[in-house]
């Protein structure tokens, strides 16, 4: 979609023009104003659409309910700017424009929202979806092209995740991350991995034909006013390994690099935004297969931090890939780690889809990150780590097992992490196993990915 900022959205020549009402007053546009039912009383949600007849430049105009103008917030112009798009779409509208009357600034809600609304995975679909092509808004106060920045890496972390693993294996992510513009990429091969001892994460590629790639992009600003690492997880598929998964839990793995996909998303995007912040994004990346080759339950790993770790399930496989990417970011001196991951079923059974889980060393940065999550749209709730969770992964022939006692999964791997984040490090971990993909339609995403973590960590970023 082709976003253009226009000195006033209503006088432009378009399919649909969209104005806003707030509950129980008039809108901008005398049309509606004249037609709209008694019914139509502008609550959030609500839409009423009516053909111009010639009357406007548009041939038709949508009125999208806010509410109540002093409950205005970036979730409820987001999630209704998208609701308007999808009512446009099925207008079989190509060019809208979008002419809200508010105070409170909405340019880049809008645009996400809109862009969030317009996305469609058909690439493999011979009948391609209907999208609209062009948006027009009026001035705003905010920057639209932050906006659409935050959809661009939104849609790059949507894709890889909604990709099978056919396409989208280690190799994939590794070629994508080197034509990134404004950073710096390097790539590992196997060799060098090992020479780094990463025996965690090696032990978890082993199984596959496809070898693991562990890649490095910086992104260095002048001056830079905080350093930090971003950590996503790469499992481009997760069969369990030798311990299996069945069939049905099998189906969308392909999500299991939903981290690695938000962090390539934001490192797309991120030399166009330019925040005052040396970034780290890291991502070990590998597939989990069962094969003569495949890692066992029972062995005994030896970290990069020299930590041992005994195999109790080879489906907890994740935690170790990240364990040596935590690691290697350590080491990069930075002041904040933040690894984002599909990890665990238990968080899923705690939170749901409605909210990711997150856990750290340091509840001022957890709190920070909630905070901007839930401006950004994004919900995270906040896990304990108690030494109970810890003594859970004690082993009789290894500093610590791989997996814990059945309940408080979550945790046990938050705690199991932590291991591996050393010195002054500030570090958070969000656990986005029932967020990353949805079965079905949730607010103003469709089925499929939804590249959580972008907005949210993109979002911290520009804080600085």
């Amino acid at each position: 979609m082709e976003i253009k900022v226009v000195e006033n959205a209503k006088d432009i020549e378009c399919d649909v023009l969209v104005v806003n009402k707030f509950e129980d007053e008039l809108t901008s546009n005398p049309l509606v104003n004249k037609y709209a039912p008694e019914t139509f009383k502008g609550k959030a949600g609500e839409t009423f659409v009516i053909h111009t007849r010639g009357e406007l430049p548009s041939m038709y105009v949508l009125a999208v309910g806010l509410g109540k103008e002093q409950d205005l917030n970036n979730t409820v112009i987001r999630e209704n700017i998208a609701k308007a798009v999808k009512k446009c779409a099925e207008l079989k509208a190509k060019t809208i424009a979008l002419d809200i009357d508010a105070k409170f600034p909405f340019g880049v809600q809008s645009v996400i929202g809109a862009e969030i609304a317009n996305y469609h995975f058909d690439k493999y679909k011979t009948k391609k979806e209907h999208r609209i092509s062009e948006l027009f808004i009026s001035k705003v106060s905010d920057d639209v092209k932050v906006g659409e920045y935050l959809a661009e890496g939104m849609k790059l972390a949507r894709n890889l995740a909604n990709e099978p693993a056919a396409f989208a294996n280690p190799a994939k992510l590794a070629e994508i991350a080197q034509g990134f513009e404004g950073v710096e990429t390097t790539i590992y091969d196997e060799a060098q991995i090992r020479e780094m001892g990463m025996g965690a994460y090696l032990a978890v590629a082993q199984g596959s034909v496809n070898p693991p790639k562990f890649i490095h992009i910086k992104y260095i600003p002048q001056n830079p006013k905080r350093r930090v690492a971003i950590v996503g997880k790469g499992l481009c598929f997760d069969s369990g390994g030798l311990d299996i998964k069945p069939a049905a839990s099998m189906l969308n793995m392909k999500d299991d690099m939903s981290g690695a996909a938000c962090v390539l998303g934001i490192m797309k995007v991120i030399s166009k935004l330019q925040p005052s912040v040396e970034v780290h994004a890291i991502i070990a990346a590998c597939e989990n297969m069962p094969s003569g080759s495949a890692y066992k339950p029972g062995d005994i790993l030896t970290a990069k931090n020299g930590k041992t770790i005994e195999v109790d399930n080879t489906d907890a496989e994740g935690r170790l890939t990240l364990a040596d990417a935590l690691c290697y970011a350590c080491e990069l001196n930075v002041d904040d780690v933040i690894d984002i991951a599909t990890l665990t079923g238990a968080c899923m059974v705690a939170l749901g889809s409605a909210a990711s889980g997150i856990m750290g060393n340091n509840d001022e940065f957890v709190n920070e990150l909630i905070k901007i999550g839930a401006d950004a749209g994004e919900k995270f709730w906040q896990l304990p780590m108690w030494q109970e969770y810890r003594d859970n992964l004690k082993s009789d022939v290894a500093d610590m097992r791989n997996t814990g006692a059945r309940y408080g999964g979550a945790s046990s791997a938050g705690m199991f992490l932590k291991e591996f984040v050393s010195g002054d490090v500030r570090w958070a971990h969000l656990d986005v196993a029932g967020t990353a993909f949805l079965d079905k339609p949730q607010h103003e995403f469709s089925k499929g990915a939804t590249g959580i973590g972008v907005r949210t960590i993109l979002n911290y970023l520009l804080s600085y």
